[in-house]
């Protein structure tokens, strides 16, 4: 055994889930395409959660997004991932957005805002910093 270095343990007074962001964003002649999934892996539901997405390029305005999103800044968009039941809820998010320039290349970050209190001891696995460069490829997370 180890020294114990990284145990999860129960979390006092509080319900817990582990929620997760998975996907991929992709960037070309100035569009910005993101598809992310959000997962609860459990133990318990989580009745709503908000996933931040922000971009290290200011977007263009005047851009729709879909229901659960909104625009924070011309570089941050928010969206509700709705109720994630534990041990396999799932929520898809597709995003396709247009740069205020033409960049090279952007940074990503994908990060859980918002979890109605429900405490998350593996958080490494809903926060990613995606460096993504302007080839149509799609970059992982």
């Amino acid at each position: 055994m180890g020294d114990g270095a990284g145990a999860v343990g129960p979390v006092a007074g509080g319900v817990e889930a582990d929620l997760s962001h998975h996907g991929h964003v992709s960037l070309w002649d100035g569009r910005v395409g993101v598809w992310l999934v959000s997962e609860n892996h459990g133990p318990s539901d989580i009745s709503q959660a908000t996933v931040r997405l922000a971009f290290s390029e200011p977007m263009a305005g005047g851009q729709e997004l879909p229901p659960a999103c909104l625009w924070s800044s011309d570089r941050v968009v928010s969206c509700r991932t709705g109720a994630l039941r534990a041990a396999g809820g799932v929520g898809e998010l597709a995003l396709d957005l247009r740069a205020a320039a033409l960049p090279d290349e952007m940074t990503v970050e994908i990060t859980t805002a918002w979890r109605d209190g429900v405490a998350d001891r593996n958080p490494r696995n809903d926060r990613h910093r995606v460096l993504v460069l302007s080839t149509g490829d799609p970059y992982v997370f």
